[in-house]
C-alpha cells in the first residue's frame, strides 16, 4: 500500500503525461485521461484512474504493468 506522504511527494515534484497500464491477462493498454476517468481493461483483472491528476491502479500488481510517462521535475537545491 502506498501512503499518502509519498503519494503527496510524487505529486509535488512530478507531472503526469500519459496515466496508463497493461494488462498482463488480455495485453490491453488502457489509459486513464482525466480525474475521474476510471477504466478497466477488457477482462476486468485491472483497471486505472487519475488522469494527469494523480496515478491509480486496481486489481492485483502481477496483473499489470506500468507503462505511465511522467515527467521529474527539478527541486530547488538542484538548480
Amino acid at each position: 500500500m502506498i501512503s499518502i506522504n509519498l503519494i503527496f511527494s510524487i505529486m509535488m515534484k512530478s507531472i503526469i503525461i500519459h496515466n496508463r497500464i497493461r494488462c498482463r491477462k488480455c495485453r490491453d493498454v488502457i489509459e486513464s485521461e482525466t480525474v475521474h476517468d476510471f477504466r478497466f481493461c477488457s477482462c476486468g483483472a485491472c483497471a486505472v484512474d487519475g488522469g494527469k491528476n494523480y496515478l491509480r491502479r486496481c486489481g492485483y500488481p502481477e496483473d499489470w504493468e506500468d507503462c505511465s510517462e511522467v515527467k521529474w521535475l527539478r527541486s530547488e537545491t538542484e538548480k
